[in-house]
């Protein structure tokens, strides 16, 4: 049985008149009735009679007439499908971010491509640049938005950002270190501070294990004004550092943007120590040839 035989056969059953059908068909009449004999034998059943020298449906072909009419309506979402997929309008989208992606770019990248294209499942985790390095390299993950550097100590924001071997990228954004302040401390009221000023300060730091290259950059930043951070606590999520500082367990320094806080209980203030930016940058495998995934690079 094949999709030509079952439009032929929905065609006939509506118009109950060879001819017409034909007509409509584009093909002979001869041509048409060999198609639907052919599929009555594959069938086994008679699909049509002739009563009082009218053309009409067996009970058979009846029941045959509503299903047709479904296989052909699906064979048609599947063509549809297939087509959209291969567009990008249809699949998944697995895409990892780090934490400091949360509050701004990741947001606009994912409001913007939800917007053109809705229907395209997004598989979404946190994960830091190196393990989103290795999905991106193995095939688990489509996209990134990861830290491909720690930015050194006398490196420019206009410094080249090198990505791993295999992978494409691009700069979406050059981000600024931020002290975290408890809105009562006697800082707060400063626009600006040097790095040096906190030196007498207790910290709350992000978890080591969960971020080596951002603990150990930081930390250098510091031993290069002249003070080694004291350290009262560790987290490994961005929130709960704001949370601790708001408690007034530490001041802290986080990569910008910051996340939302109330301004009763933290406030953020910027560095004027000319620190280089961490560079924010999407990346991809030029091997993966997700039309989704080519979808996302075009809209960025």
């Amino acid at each position: 049985m094949e999709l030509r035989q079952l439009r032929s056969f929905v065609v006939v059953a509506e118009e109950l008149n060879v001819g017409r059908a034909a007509v409509q068909l584009h093909l002979t009449q001869p041509s048409l009735s060999r198609q639907i004999a052919a599929l009555e034998r594959d069938l086994g059943v008679e699909l049509f009679a002739r009563v009082k020298k009218r053309f009409v449906l067996t009970a058979a072909g009846e029941t045959f007439l509503a299903e047709a009419r479904e296989l052909l309506r699906r064979s048609e979402e599947a063509v549809r499908a297939a087509q959209r997929t291969q567009r990008g309008e249809l699949g998944t989208l697995r895409l990892r971010f780090v934490q400091s992606a949360t509050f701004e770019a990741l947001p606009r990248l994912l409001g913007a491509f939800r917007a053109a294209y809705p229907e395209v499942v997004l598989d979404l985790e946190t994960l830091t640049t190196l393990r989103q390095t290795e999905e991106l390299l193995d095939g688990r993950a489509d996209v990134g938005l990861l830290r491909p550097s720690a930015p050194a100590v006398g490196a420019s924001s206009t410094t080249v950002v090198r990505m791993a071997p295999g992978l494409d990228s691009r700069v979406v954004s050059s981000d600024p270190l931020m002290v975290a302040l408890p809105a009562r401390h006697r800082f707060a009221r400063r626009k600006r501070l040097r790095l040096e000023e906190l030196a007498d300060e207790p910290f709350v730091f992000y978890n080591r294990p969960s971020g080596p290259v951002v603990h150990d950059t930081i930390v250098g930043f510091c031993r290069a004004v002249g003070f080694t951070p004291r350290i009262e606590q560790q987290a490994a999520d961005v929130q709960t550092i704001v949370s601790l500082v708001a408690a007034g367990i530490g001041v802290s320094l986080l990569i910008g943007p910051t996340p939302p806080s109330n301004p009763d209980a933290v406030v953020y203030r910027e560095l004027s120590d000319d620190l280089p930016p961490w560079q924010l940058s999407v990346a991809w495998s030029p091997d993966n040839r997700s039309p989704v995934l080519a979808r996302f690079l075009d809209l960025l």
